[in-house]
């Protein structure tokens, strides 16, 4: 396969792919409301698909780490081979009982597996800029964003027929795996020599990696709590207004809510680029913790403001996402940067195993308008975060 040796192109390429194969992450939590009418599972059980992605990230991700994978090996490889073991555990949903302990371990298996795509791709796109970083990685945020929408879209244009999405996001994964082996790498990628855990250690005694990681860490606390959870939340307060077809509108609303936070990232990494990196995650927190609020007291009322302010919340809570990857780029020596994004995002989404499994079983007892509420909490630390790191 021929290799582009442009920014433009491979950036282009890299996106692409990034699109294809984040539509793994969400392929059944898209579709878990008929999962779990046609296996009769109950939402804690429904949560533990969604959960052990983000478990099997974490873990796989501080594996990923470890080693040095991303570092120490052309990181286009380590992302294919990734790709196509998520691919493979994927397909294998539809010969496992759904709901049953090996559907859970086949998506656990397929969040490890993201741990060598993910991180993996920020790493080929920090080689490639250092004054627009900002900008290239927020726009491989963007792609990783839509992409993790497009299952509920697929779900949506498939109605009931949740097999569709699995093998729909298989196949645009596998095809995004094996188009990554055209990309270039910039020329800010370096190689790390040799295998050293202790560079790890940076997350924790670098002030300013340490604050990014920290805002990192608030702004992943309602990330993928939202994401995961925002179809049923729409869904909820439609049907409690009386609205007609409030699943599938709430399947379109998750889709919208989350596709255009991914459109977002590209302008917020621009302007961070220019009016400063904590500046502008600060005021994507602000936005962010706000809709948390105003949602939850909306709950249950008029659709349009409703689903408005869902929109609202989708556009702001993920263009910060890149800007934390920026900011443990732009301070990590440079043959250690794959190593070191992939311990932020490995402790982020340890974080959203939690905050994932818990949302629905806490608004079972409390409802949701207190769980969305209790969302905020996240952004308020964020911005205590990124106010340390402006005053340094």
């Amino acid at each position: 396969m021929a290799v582009l040796q442009t920014k433009r192109g491979s950036v282009a390429v890299l996106i692409v792919t990034q699109i294809a194969v984040l539509s793994l992450w969400f392929s059944s939590a898209a579709v878990l409301p008929e999962m779990g009418r046609e296996a009769g599972l109950s939402p804690a059980r429904l949560a533990w698909l969604s959960t052990a992605v983000q478990l099997g990230f974490g873990c796989g991700a501080l594996i990923y780490a470890m080693l040095g994978l991303a570092d120490r090996y052309d990181p286009r490889r380590v992302f294919t081979a990734s790709t196509l073991v998520a691919a493979a555990a994927n397909l294998a949903l539809l010969a496992a009982p759904i709901g049953g302990d090996g559907a859970i371990a086949l998506r656990a298996l397929t969040g490890a597996a993201m741990a060598g795509v993910y991180p993996v791709g920020m790493k080929i796109a920090t080689g490639w800029g250092k004054e627009d970083r900002a900008l290239l990685v927020g726009t491989l945020v963007g792609a990783l964003t839509i992409g993790s929408a497009s299952p509920h879209l697929i779900a949506f244009i498939g109605g009931a027929e949740w097999r569709l999405t699995i093998w729909a996001s298989t196949l645009l994964a596998t095809v995004g795996g094996l188009a990554i082996l055209a990309v270039g790498l910039g020329p800010y990628h370096a190689r790390a020599p040799r295998l050293d855990i202790t560079a790890i250690a940076l997350v924790w005694t670098d002030r300013r990696i340490r604050l990014a990681v920290l805002g990192y860490i608030g702004h992943m606390w309602e990330l993928y709590a939202f994401w995961a959870w925002v179809a049923v939340v729409a869904a909820g307060s439609y049907a409690a207004a009386g609205a007609p077809d409030a699943a599938p509108l709430g399947k379109l609303t998750a889709f919208g809510a989350i596709a255009l936070g991914g459109v977002a990232c590209v302008p917020a990494g621009w302007w961070a680029d220019r009016l400063g990196r904590p500046q502008v995650a600060t005021l994507c927190l602000i936005v962010s913790g706000s809709a948390a609020l105003i949602s939850a007291a909306l709950y249950g009322g008029p659709v349009g403001p409703m689903m408005a302010v869902l929109l609202i919340w989708g556009i702001a809570i993920v263009p910060d996402s890149g800007i934390y990857s920026t900011l443990v780029a732009d301070a990590a020596p440079p043959e250690r940067a794959g190593s070191l994004l992939t311990v932020q995002t490995a402790l982020g989404f340890l974080l959203t195993a939690v905050t994932v499994q818990v949302a629905p079983a806490v608004a079972a007892v409390i409802g949701w308008p207190w769980v969305l509420a209790i969302m905020a909490i996240g952004p308020a630390l964020g911005i205590a975060a990124m106010q340390r790191l402006i005053e340094r």
